[in-house]
């Protein structure tokens, strides 16, 4: 039978050179006129092997099932290199592949913000051996000298190029202090593509050894706009409230806005540095450090917030510069105070600590009351923090509304009235120049969110 289907092979043509084709041909069409090459049949099993004009189907058969046939038309030619061996052989360093590697790895250190050294720790080349093992990492001073440098010159480019095409630019300029007490000056450009999205790049962070007067921050600021040819764009500047960047700014001769979110910010702190609210902080401030602190009261408190069902989320510590932080942790702490009531009375917890209490009923209702005071405020917070619409449109209808928000009324507890009165006293002073409320007020008229802009202003 073996014989008699072996018969019916017939060769390849002779136009097929490979050796393979010494174990392989086809059977004929029905009518016996040409051969039917949608098949090729291997001669030593008869299996029909789906031929796509290349022989690499034939080949793999061959070395899955028919290895012994291979050696003897290999010999005394150098074989073909295994998938193994293969894989063993380094990529050339100037590669495509290997270029491609090298420009991700730069790209990841500049987005994640990662140390150099990162090249040279021990779980981060074993992840790049597995996942391509021909590729050798280059040394850390490769990345400082030559790849890093290369990426900052071409994202330099792609962004010098999109503010090109900028109509108008407005920069937002802050001076801050790292961790090891070093200056620093970041700006960053904002401006409306032709597609009417909004973009924004940062342009450069640099030291400001020098004191932060407002004469030395308007020449780093002309200066960044010289560097970036944004003169002809007729920029506008977002600052802080710091009397030194108002002075810069004026010295510049920049047109002027005021970050309305850091204003929001110093009109709740004037609240929160009321007598009563300032002690009700304190405490609520001093137990959630307390359970930051203690594993046992931590772990007491997991427990509580399981039997009684509630969040298993933990208590915030506020941050002095985030006037949020302050309303997000009075926030959780109401959510998971039955837990936390609950963790300081067992007897685990108290045990280890003597001088933690936990808030009567006027400090709860205290709390409440702030947070409901506050919730406007925060609402508008975030609304400022959008980053991909414009925002200086929505500064002067936002203004009016917390100044009406904040207006007293007989309902309100003595808390809240003293709330209002600080955050809307403080806003008051705000936006009182006639030349920067013209400004504002063309600026939501252009919005057309804003076409009762008559009403608000009446």
């Amino acid at each position: 039978m073996a014989e008699n289907n072996k018969k019916l092979i017939k060769d390849p043509p002779a136009s097929f050179h490979s050796k393979v084709w010494r174990h392989f041909g086809f059977y004929e069409t029905v009518d016996g006129k040409a051969l039917d090459k949608n098949y090729a049949i291997c001669k030593n099993c008869f299996a029909k092997i789906k031929y796509n004009c290349n022989t690499t189907n034939l080949q793999m058969h061959l070395v899955r099932y028919h290895g012994e046939l291979l050696s003897g038309d290999n010999e005394g030619k150098p074989s073909q290199p295994t998938i193994t061996t293969a894989f063993k052989a380094k990529l050339p360093f100037g590669s495509p592949r290997a270029q491609s590697i090298t420009k991700s790895i730069a790209e990841f250190i500049c987005k994640d913000l990662r140390p150099y050294s990162v090249v040279e720790n021990d779980g981060f080349c074993r992840m790049l051996t597995t996942l391509e093992p021909r590729y050798e990492i280059p040394s850390r001073r490769h990345f400082t000298d030559k790849v890093i440098p290369a990426l900052y010159a071409d994202t330099r480019a792609k962004v010098e190029g999109a503010l090109r095409s900028a109509k108008r630019v407005a920069l937002t300029c802050d001076g801050w202090t790292s961790r090891a007490t070093e200056s620093f000056v970041t700006i960053t450009a904002h401006f409306i593509d032709d597609n009417w999205d909004a973009q924004s790049y940062v342009l450069q962070t640099r030291a400001m050894n020098d004191s932060h007067t407002g004469a030395h921050m308007a020449e780093v600021l002309k200066t960044a706009v010289d560097e970036w040819k944004l003169t002809e764009k007729e920029p506008a500047v977002v600052t802080d409230n710091a009397a030194n960047m108002s002075v810069a700014v004026e010295i510049a001769g920049y047109p002027h806005v005021r970050c309305f979110a850091h204003v929001l910010n110093l009109a709740v702190q004037r609240a929160l540095k009321l007598p009563n609210v300032a002690r009700l902080l304190g405490r609520i401030r001093r137990i959630c450090t307390f359970f930051h602190r203690s594993t046992s009261a931590a772990e007491a408190l997991k427990r509580n917030q399981k039997m009684l069902g509630l969040p298993h989320h933990k208590l915030i510590t506020d941050v002095v510069v985030r006037w949020n932080s302050a309303y997000e942790m009075i926030s959780q702490f109401l959510e998971q105070q039955p837990a936390v009531t609950a963790a300081l009375l067992s007897p685990e917890v108290r045990k280890n600590t003597t001088d933690i209490s936990t808030l009567t009923d006027g400090d709860i209702k205290n709390a409440e009351e702030v947070v409901k005071a506050l919730h406007p405020m925060l609402v508008a917070t975030k609304s400022m923090c959008e980053e991909k619409s414009p925002t200086v449109s929505i500064i002067a209808p936002l203004h009016a509304q917390l100044l009406s928000d904040t207006l007293s009324t007989i309902e309100d507890a003595p808390l809240v009235k003293d709330i209002k009165c600080a955050i809307h006293g403080d806003l008051s002073k705000r936006y009182m120049s006639a030349e920067e409320k013209n400004f504002l007020y063309v600026a939501s008229a252009l919005d057309p969110r804003f076409n009762t802009l008559r009403a608000l202003y009446s």
